[in-house]
């Protein structure tokens, strides 16, 4: 069984772990910079994401190790009666606690937060190219419903 996980909302001392997380994995290397220093653009999104009442930055423990992280946005909008949207971004769990049960049980976390937020729905995105997290999020329910699509541009320095 797994240790008893704790779920807080992220601090700037928990910045470079997070940073450390989105980039271990081979399409995070070809698009985060985790170095010493970490780039002080990690910090200032950092700032803008706490400063947001609908932005929850996460991190996932277990005895005082950051293992996890994901980030969840509340979006409102009109449609669905004036509805609240739950986006999450940037689930990413350690390698060594992969396979144990410990996304599964993230995932109710989400869940129930998104549900304590009044969200009428939860949703996400995962790369074509992550064909195990797209499997992994069909076994918690998760159901294609829309074609996404996205266009990238080349910015200097986002703020």
């Amino acid at each position: 069984m797994m240790e008893e996980l704790e779920y807080r909302k992220a601090n700037k001392k928990d910045v470079e772990w997070i940073v450390q997380l989105l980039a271990a994995d081979p399409m995070g290397r070809k698009r985060e910079e985790y170095a010493d220093p970490l780039p002080e653009a990690y910090y200032k999104a950092f700032d803008r994401i706490e400063a947001d009442p609908h932005q929850e930055l996460m991190v996932l423990l277990v005895k005082d190790e950051i293992i996890g992280t994901f980030q969840l946005s509340f979006l409102p909008y009109l449609t669905y009666k004036g509805g609240i949207r739950c986006q999450v971004e940037g689930v990413r769990i350690k390698e060594s606690y992969r396979g144990k049960g410990v996304g599964s049980q993230m995932f109710r976390w989400i869940i129930q937060r998104a549900k304590d937020r009044r969200a009428h729905v939860l949703q996400l995105t995962t790369d074509k190219q992550r064909p195990d997290a797209l499997e992994f999020y069909r076994k918690l329910g998760f159901g294609n419903s829309h074609e996404g699509l996205k266009l990238h541009f080349t910015v200097e320095e986002p703020f």
